[in-house]
């Protein structure tokens, strides 16, 4: 069955959007940070940045499937998941560059 025969869904889909993103917010407030991500970037900064783009990708889902679900907001939440999407991508880019040039106290210990 296509989305659109589901019926009226809007409110479904900002429900979904809500949902989802709690979780996720839930899940990285206790993972990585871009702050643990600049301290530990000469160690792990392609690690990071591989899940960063796993991450987008997983939004990029979400996202879609709000916006199919509730096409009267369509345009409002594709905007708000690509403008947060953009922001925290830049935030990672700049955390991994910092740490590579700058360096600073690693929060991990390795090879002890």
């Amino acid at each position: 069955m296509a989305l659109n025969e589901i019926g009226n869904l809007g409110s479904r889909g900002i429900a979904l959007i809500v949902a989802a993103g709690i979780v996720y917010e839930i899940i990285a407030a206790n993972c990585s940070s871009p702050q643990t991500t600049e301290l530990n970037a000469s160690a792990r900064a392609e690690t990071l940045m591989k899940y960063v783009k796993l991450g987008e990708v997983q939004a990029a889902i979400f996202i879609g499937v709000a916006a199919a679900y509730d096409k009267e907001n369509a345009v409002p939440i594709i905007a708000g998941g690509v403008m947060a999407g953009v922001m925290m991508h830049l935030l990672y880019v700049h955390a991994k560059n910092a740490g590579i040039s700058n360096g600073g106290q690693p929060t991990e210990n390795y090879g002890v």
